[in-house]
């Protein structure tokens, strides 16, 4: 028996731009395609109908828990229901204010947010995600020294 060199056995670990396609297909989209957490599910109903009978967005929801429960799994079906745009990050990835500013800026009104790993978001950037939370504000400062000012971007509603 012939042995191949390892070289052509081994395939690339990175995936591909078809394996996240795919990866999305077999996420639930909506509620009814969701298995178990039926309770969670019924309070997530029940919010969402709400937030769209006010036409405001949901308020903010933290999910939380080991991998592979479904936090990102319950964030794209949310984002489904409310007829709305996710966009996903990760905390690690936010490295400096204005990657954060970025993001938010780029937001449009209703759009849901997705941080996953916030646990590992970097507490200075942490701090600028409150007001945008609380008050759809992003602060920025303007120059430095005696000169500086400070200013709030309006953010939309998300």
């Amino acid at each position: 028996m012939r042995e191949e060199p390892l070289d052509d056995r081994t395939t690339a670990s990175a995936s591909s731009g078809d394996d996240a396609r795919f990866d999305l297909t077999l996420r639930p989209r909506d509620f009814s395609e969701v298995v178990g957490q039926r309770a969670l599910i019924e309070n997530l109903k029940v919010f969402v109908k709400a937030a769209a009978a006010r036409k405001e967005p949901l308020d903010h929801v933290l999910f939380c828990g080991p991998p592979g429960l479904g936090k990102t799994s319950f964030a794209h079906v949310i984002a489904h229901e409310l007829g709305s745009q996710i966009h996903v990050t990760s905390g690690p990835a936010l490295e400096r204010k204005g990657d954060l500013a970025g993001i938010l800026t780029n937001l449009a009104e209703n759009d849901v947010l997705f941080i996953d790993e916030i646990h590992r978001m970097n507490p200075a950037i942490e701090e600028n995600l409150y007001p945008a939370m609380e008050s759809f504000t992003f602060d920025i400062v303007i120059g430095d020294g005696a000169g500086a000012r400070a200013l709030k971007l309006p953010l939309k509603r998300f």
